[in-house]
This record gives C-alpha cells, structure tokens and sequence, in this order.
C-alpha cells in the first residue's frame, strides 16, 4: 500500500532476507572479512554468531549470490531441532542427492561420493547451515564428521555455522564438543549496527526501490529509530514498515518524530518490539494532540481487508475523515475567537443604542460561547476510542499487508 502512495517500486522494508538489499555495515564488513579468509583456507569450521535480526540470513544470502559456482558449490540448509541422522538427510538433500530411505550409512556414502566428484571436477564443496542454535550436540557432532571427508590430503568440505547467541555460548562451553571447537578457523559475532549508520541503511533500501526524497525524513528520525531499535536491522524494518504505512494513510510527505513516537508507542504496547517509545519532544506535544482529535470514527468491521481495492478505498475513505475533522476544528477554534473578542468589548461596541442592549447581548454571546465549549468538550471525549479507532485500522491493514504473501514472512 505505501509503495504505491511513495510511488516506489517494490517494498523497501520486508522482513525476508534479500541479498539485493544487502547493507555493509561496519560489523557486516568485519564478518565478511572473517569469511573470505575462511573461505580461502578451504577447511575447518566458519561460524557467525549474532541476536535475532541482527543480519545473518541476509549475509549468508548475500554469499551465496556472490560465490563463484564454477569454483564452489554451496548448499544451504536451515535447522530445526534435528538429531544426527536427520541432518544427514537433510545435508544430502540440500546437495541434491536422492537418498532412498533412511539409512545413514546410504546417506554418507552418497555424499562422500558427491563430494569426491566435485573436487575431481575441480570445485570444493560449502555446506551453510543456519539457526545452528537449534542443533543438538549430537547432530553438531556429525557435521565435524562429515568435515572429515578428504580426497588424499585435501578436504571435501567445508562448513559455515550461523547462529544466535546461545549457539556460541554452547560451543565455547560444552565439553562434548572440543573436537569441534579446534576445527573452527574463523568466529565473528554480528553486532549491532551503530547509530550513524541507521540513517544510510534506510536511504539504502528506499533507494533500491526508486526512492528519491519522498517521503523526507526529519533527522531526529534516525537517531530516535537508533535508539529504539538498537540498532538491529530486522527491529528498523518492522518500524519503518509501520512508520510508512501510517505516513500513507495520513498522506503526509515528511516523517516526524511525532509519527515514529506514536509507532513506537503501538509497537511496544503490542509487545513487538520489547522497546520503550521515543520521547516526544515538548514542542511537536500540541501537534500530535491534534493529530490524535482529528482521528476517524471507527471504521464498519464489514471492510474486507484482503482485497486490495476495498484497501484503497478504505484510506481514501480515512483522508475524507480526517479532513472533514479538520473543518470542524477550525470552525469551533474561530467561533471560540470571535466570541472572546466580543466579550471584551465595550456595551457601546456591542449596540450604539446604549447600555440597555448590552445585557441581553451579553447573555446571548455567553450561551454560544458556552454551546461552543460544549461541543469541544465533547470532541475531547471521544478522543482516546477514537486514537484506538485509526490504531485498530491501521494494524489490519499492517496484518493484511504482512499476511499477503506466507512465503515472505521473516525468519
């Protein structure tokens, strides 16, 4: 939905992992340093480590789309809580190999074999393997064993471990695992990106999809987002997706800190970030207040969230809403003026007939101040079910979106 209203050409913020978005922060540039030289060892063990969205699927993506097949053949698998047959079973496969059965035995030999076949053509073998923090010690104990497939002196296989934090603390340690630990040649743990560097991550994926300026973005922005998120990439996406969503429905061309406080503030009370809302600074306070009035009644439950023209017509629907509210407010803010303005002037200015017309006029201007007051006291009324209102559209509209596509969803 915001893609189209940006007018960009793809989503810019997709919690899948997309090595065409790939980003060269500087703890990225440090792991990709770690692995070039693992790689060109052509043995052992290399093992990344980091917390939940912190990169390490995009990066094992973005190996895998920059490798050379001619020279390598990479497979990749993601783990499950797999023993040591299973994984096996799943390493052949992932190579391509059919393996009738479930024989591990028949399952070695066919990768032994593979693996003499590739080298003989002259290309090494990488196996990739993430969320190595599900694998039992048993099933980690049989990777080493197939990395000690050789052909003469030289070995067939080389293995690339990615995992969060847990995973290293298990193999730095668990006993049962030394042998393991002594064929490990390079060890990086992804760290968070820095603060400068969020802003460049943003601009980075909304250039890749035709960005070019709108919407702007307030440079408070990027350092509230820093601190908010800590800097992991996965926390920024869900974000932004959120931020730019509301932008669109709200039709707003810059991106405040006002917005991304009211973002935060949803996404913490969902418990989807686990992060406190950045504070608001005192002099965008009144501009949210008005934001918050000028909320939509509740929109009909009947909208039918999962045909995208019923979506358009639902925030264009929304931009009438508001505007109307906007009238209102406007209309009721000059009446309260030109009220209080008569009532400070003089009987004389009132009626040149004298001061007998002044009461009654008086009186008068005083029953519609009060009508007016009331009727603003009622606008302030509905104030909170109407904030929840937009907030209750705007996550069908965000669970609509996330939901469009199952295959995409982050891992």
């Amino acid at each position: 939905m915001y893609d189209d209203f940006y007018q960009l050409t793809g989503r810019p913020f997709q919690l899948t992992p997309d090595p065409e978005f790939y980003f060269e922060s500087n703890t990225h540039r440090k792991a990709l340093s770690y692995l070039g030289y693992g790689l060109a060892q052509g043995e052992g063990f290399i093992v990344i480590t980091g917390e939940v969205g912190a990169g390490k699927s995009t990066l094992a993506a973005h190996l895998m789309a920059s490798i050379d097949r001619e020279r390598l053949t990479a497979a990749q698998i993601v783990t499950s809580a797999l023993d040591g047959q299973e994984l096996v079973h799943v390493a052949a496969r992932a190579f391509g190999l059919d393996v009738a059965g479930h024989d591990k035995a028949s399952a070695l030999a066919q990768i032994e074999a593979f693996l003499h076949e590739e080298a003989r053509a002259g290309r090494r073998c990488l196996l990739v393997v993430d969320e190595s923090q599900n694998l039992s010690v048993e099933a980690l104990e049989e990777l080493r064993m197939l990395s000690n497939f050789q052909l003469g002196a030289h070995p067939l296989l080389q293995i690339f471990l990615l995992g969060q934090p847990e995973f290293r603390a298990l193999l730095q340690s668990s006993p049962a695992l030394e042998q393991l630990r002594q064929r490990v040649i390079a060890n990086h743990h992804l760290d968070a990106m820095e603060p400068g560097e969020v802003g460049p991550y943003v601009e980075h994926r909304l250039a890749h999809v035709g960005w070019r300026g709108n919407p702007a973005f307030d440079q408070r922005v990027y350092a509230e987002l820093a601190k908010a998120t800590g800097g992991i990439p996965r926390r920024i996406n869900q974000v932004l997706n959120r931020l730019l969503l509301m932008g669109a429905v709200e039709q707003r061309t810059r991106i405040d800190s006002a917005m991304l406080g009211e973002v935060l503030a949803d996404l913490n009370r969902d418990g989807a970030l686990g992060v406190q809302p950045a504070p608001v600074p005192a002099e965008v306070a009144p501009v949210i207040e008005q934001v918050v009035q000028a909320a939509p009644a509740p929109v009909p439950p009947a909208v039918p969230m999962h045909e995208t023209a019923p979506v358009a017509a639902l925030s264009q629907d929304l931009a009438a809403m508001l505007a109307q509210r906007d009238e209102q407010i406007a209309e009721l803010q000059q009446a309260v003026i030109e009220l209080a303005e008569m009532r400070t002037a003089t009987p004389a200015d009132l009626d040149e007939e004298g001061e007998e017309e002044a009461d009654p006029r008086l009186d008068e201007l005083t029953a519609a101040l009060t009508d007016v007051n009331q009727r603003l006291a009622a606008l302030e009324a509905r104030t909170e079910e109407q904030s929840q209102a937009i907030r209750h559209v705007l996550t069908m509209l965000i669970e609509w979106i996330e939901s469009e596509n199952p295959a995409r969803a982050a891992a």
